[in-house]
Order: C-alpha cells, then structure tokens, then sequence
C-alpha cells in the first residue's frame, strides 16, 4: 500500500540536530579554543514540547540560537521539517524564520518605540499579512490584553510585556516555537501565569515547543527532558 503524503510529513522530525558543535576562539583555553557544544545529537518530533535544562554557563542559550539559524555551527547541521538550515545563506534562513519560527525571549526584546499592537503587528506585516491588525488585536485579546492595545512597552509591567511577546510570538501560527527563560525576569506568581498561557496557546496552536529553563516545574510539563553538561548531552 502506498504512503501518503500526510504520513510522510508526520515521519519527519520537526527538529533534527546532528553532531551540532560550535568553539570559540580563547586563547587562555586548551589549543586556543573554547568549546562551547561538542557533538550534541536529538530530534524532536512533530507537535511535542522539549525542556533543555542545565547550569548557567553549560550551553542552552547557544544551542537555542542555533537551533533558531541565529548563530552558526563549528560543526554539525540542524534540519527543521528535513531542511538543513546551514546549507542556507544568512538571507535563507531569515526567510525560514519568518515562515516556521516564532521566539520568546527572557527580556522580551519588545520595540519600544512602539505599542502593543504595534509589536504584535510586526512579523504579520513583514508576511504581507493584510488582515495583521485584526489578527493582532484578537491575539492580544487573547492574551488578557485587550483594553492595553495602545500602550507602549514602558507603561507595560513585566508580565504584561512577556505576554505582548507571547501574542507576537503565536500570532503568525508557527510549527516551531523556541522560548528562552521566557519566565526569567518574572516574579514567581506572574512567571505561573504566563507558563500556563504559553502551554494553553502552544495546546491549541499544535506547534512543536522547545524551551530553555531552569525552572524544573516548567520543564515536568514537558513531555521530554535533555540537559546539557559541559556542552554535552548529560
């Protein structure tokens, strides 16, 4: 019997990391290097959450951007959907983050100079989106944020900016959601609150959900674990 398209699609991972490792020049290390992540395989499958959890200094946040195209490997290859994003240039990777990536940040990385809608605006309008207003309103209605449309980030408290960053980052319906310490600068109920939105939003999205943490009830809501010791997979 044949296999199907959709069969196919659903055999490929949504994540594949092979034999990813990246140095940096140092000249205090061992053959003036440092190695920052050295030969560190996994794959994640379609629709699934992966917590990366580890101490301060053992790699996370690299692995994170490079699984996101946003730095660049020493060795290795990461292939989202089966396409090997380093066989991209600079430009083809941006293109590929636009189409299956959305990012939280710690920091939140919010626009300053302009509102919420404004930021959750954003990436439709880099899309060509014609319907970005509506969609971002909804989204930011969504989010609890509705009566805060207009309000630039300044005036905005700390959860209420992570879930500004959120909406932006749900709004373009990504397959592929990567959050870094998303409940880092947060106080502990605010950070609660948001993990709960996040989870809800990526529940009904379907998105595959990669998250760096040091938080371990954060990472129990996952459906796997991996951590990172030493730039390795412990």
């Amino acid at each position: 019997m044949p296999v199907s398209a959709t069969a196919v699609a659903a055999a490929i991972p949504a994540i594949e990391v092979l034999q990813l490792s990246k140095h940096v020049a140092d000249a205090s290390a061992p053959a003036g290097r440092l190695t920052i992540l050295d030969g560190i395989d996994f794959t994640v499958a379609a629709g699934t959450t992966l917590a990366i959890v580890g101490a301060s200094g053992s790699g996370k946040s690299t692995l994170l951007g490079l699984l996101a195209g946003l730095d660049t490997p020493s060795e290795g290859s990461v292939r989202l959907d089966g396409e090997d994003i380093y066989a991209l240039d600079e430009d083809g990777r941006a293109l590929l983050r636009k189409r299956k990536l959305g990012f939280v940040f710690q920091s939140f990385q919010l626009l300053g100079h302009l509102n919420a809608l404004e930021n959750v605006m954003l990436p439709l309008e880099l899309r060509g989106d014609a319907r970005a207003r509506d969609k971002a309103t909804e989204m930011l209605g969504r989010v609890g944020l509705g009566s805060r449309l207009k309000h630039s980030p300044k005036y905005l408290s700390g959860g209420e900016q992570q879930r500004v960053a959120l909406a932006r980052a749900f709004v373009t319906e990504p397959p592929l959601l990567l959050a870094d310490e998303p409940t880092g600068s947060l106080d502990a109920a605010t950070g609660e609150a948001v993990i709960e939105l996040m989870f809800e939003l990526n529940r009904e999205r379907g998105s595959t959900l990669v998250l760096v943490t040091h938080d371990n009830a954060m990472a129990a809501r996952c459906q796997r674990t991996i951590t990172i010791a030493a730039g390795r997979l412990a």
